[in-house]
């Protein structure tokens, strides 16, 4: 997925209210940015770390700028906005470029399931239909492991427990980790951080749903998926 307009570097002042971010451009002029992410950002959001942002010049948008890659400065980058995983991997799905997936030939978004939920992606073809939910995980506090959550989610174990459900019914169910770093080369779980998302994790596993963590390439151009990295719950 290619950023629909080019990045702009920039200094974090801080983040706060989750959504909000003051950032020091390079011409020295200070604005507010959009950041897209409602987690802790733990390690991604510390005053004076280099970043990059999108212009946008949309009228009816009061921020002139979103929050998008945390830049560490020795050639690697995080992404930081959780509304780009789902488009990476759509465009992914549609190319037919995530390993591990059954043959499917129709891609459906936002499909309703379980109780009162809607799937990231239900894929159809061949065999029973295939349930995929999609999370984005960026903390990372061990050298080239990446961890999730980055705080307590009961919205990520409540997709956890339909997923389970429709494994149970004999449909087929995949969670997708997709790594928005490219300094880690494994993933596991923040179970200190998030107890029972953990223990709805190994509910889901049980269960039959299928795990699958995928690391990015990125860049100030574009956040590409690269490749399925080992996955240690």
């Amino acid at each position: 997925m290619e950023f629909a307009t080019p990045l702009v570097p920039a200094r974090l002042i801080r983040r706060y209210k989750r959504f909000l971010a003051d950032i020091r451009l390079e011409n020295g002029h200070e604005v507010t940015a959009h950041c897209a992410n409602p987690g802790s950002m733990m390690g991604l959001a510390e005053p004076g770390a280099k970043i990059w942002v999108e212009p946008n010049a949309d009228p009816k948008k009061k921020l002139k700028f979103g929050w998008r890659l945390v830049d560490h400065e020795n050639g690697h980058f995080t992404g930081v906005d959780t509304s780009i995983p789902n488009k990476v991997v759509k465009t992914a799905l549609l190319a037919h470029q995530i390993p591990g997936l059954p043959n499917y030939d129709m891609v459906r978004p936002e499909v309703r399931y379980g109780a009162s939920s809607r799937v990231d992606f239900l894929l159809s073809g061949e065999g029973p239909d295939t349930y995929v939910e999609v999370k984005s995980a960026t903390l990372s506090r061990r050298s080239g492991l990446a961890e999730f959550p980055d705080s307590v989610t009961a919205r990520g174990a409540k997709h956890l427990d339909a997923l389970a459900q429709m494994a149970r019914t004999g449909h087929r169910a995949v969670m997708i980790y997709l790594v928005q770093r490219t300094d880690c080369t494994a993933m596991t779980l923040a179970a200190d951080l998030d107890p029972a998302y953990a223990t709805g994790f190994a509910r889901a596993q049980n269960a039959g749903v299928q795990v699958l963590a995928l690391r990015c390439h990125i860049t100030p151009k574009a956040i590409i998926p690269d490749r399925a990295i080992l996955f240690e719950p």
